[in-house]
């Protein structure tokens, strides 16, 4: 099978085309992290076109993206809505134009319209249903990260475990469901294949369904790596006090296996490996 993953150098991309390869099949990468060319927000190259033409299944991950202080510091401004939109103007504008079958990626914060964020991606859910495409909804993805910018929670605190220190800038009384990365791989390729199977009417969660506070995260860090811990105190800006309930109708499908321990042990073994 030939697969398109456009976000092919994000979290969850660069891992999926690992997956996808590892299981024989074809990718075609686009990611304007890859090369500035590969850049969705403007007019469709010709190798984009190319690509989209030949594959049998997009994977739609790009996105104007990162964790909680890159989205307090730009999910307000006129460019991160310019960029966001322009990429999915462009990128569904090719998915209704070649008629593929392709998953979008959305966030369980898609129904908190407080947040740009999460407009954002209920807008791509709008656009994924008029072209009979799947939405998927994310819960808290986490893996190894190369762009410090854009790091989450859990990469944030590994990194600031180096120095012996994490200092978390709220309470951590705040829970959160997370996800590993290759998990995510995992049901992503069993999405794809099972597509012809599954109703674009069902809700399609994409999580660990293990609500942990994010100071319990941070004890785990600790634990693994011998860091002190310190908490600010502060309020969540970004998801707020706002919760979900995950749906679990994708555990029809495929079930999470990596455990938060285990994961987070990957992450601290990367950073072992790849300090700078």
């Amino acid at each position: 099978m030939k697969y398109l993953v456009l976000g092919s150098a994000g979290q969850i991309g660069s891992p999926l085309c690992d997956y996808l390869r590892d299981k024989g099949h074809d990718v075609y990468t686009y990611d304007i992290a890859s090369h500035k060319n590969q850049d969705l927000r403007t007019k469709p190259t010709a190798a984009l076109e190319s690509a989209m033409a030949d594959c049998d299944f997009v994977f739609f991950l790009a996105f104007d993206v990162g964790g909680s202080l890159y989205l307090k510091k730009y999910e307000k401004t006129t460019a991160f809505l310019n960029n966001n939109l322009k990429i999915m103007e462009n990128t569904f504008g090719l998915l209704e134009r070649f008629k593929k079958p392709f998953i979008f990626a959305s966030s369980q914060m898609s129904n908190m319209l407080y947040s740009t964020y999460g407009v954002l991606k209920q807008i791509g859910e709008h656009y994924t249903a008029n072209l009979g495409g799947l939405s998927v909804k994310f819960w808290n993805v986490y893996g190894p990260e190369t762009d410090p910018e854009k790091t989450h929670v859990i990469t944030d605190f590994v990194k600031s475990a180096r120095s012996g220190h994490i200092e978390c800038r709220t309470s951590g009384e705040e829970v959160r469901q997370f996800l590993y990365v290759d998990d995510a791989s995992e049901v992503l390729h069993i999405l794809s294949q099972q597509y012809d199977n599954i109703s674009q009417t069902e809700p399609l969660h994409i999580t660990s369904f293990e609500w942990v506070s994010i100071k319990y995260v941070s004890d785990i860090i600790g634990e693994q790596t011998g860091a002190t811990i310190s908490f600010a105190g502060a309020a969540d800006e970004v998801q707020k006090d706002a919760r979900n309930e995950a749906d679990p109708n994708i555990l029809r499908y495929w079930k999470p296996t990596t455990s938060l321990r285990e994961g987070i042990a990957k992450i601290i073994e990367y950073e072992g490996e790849n300090i700078v």
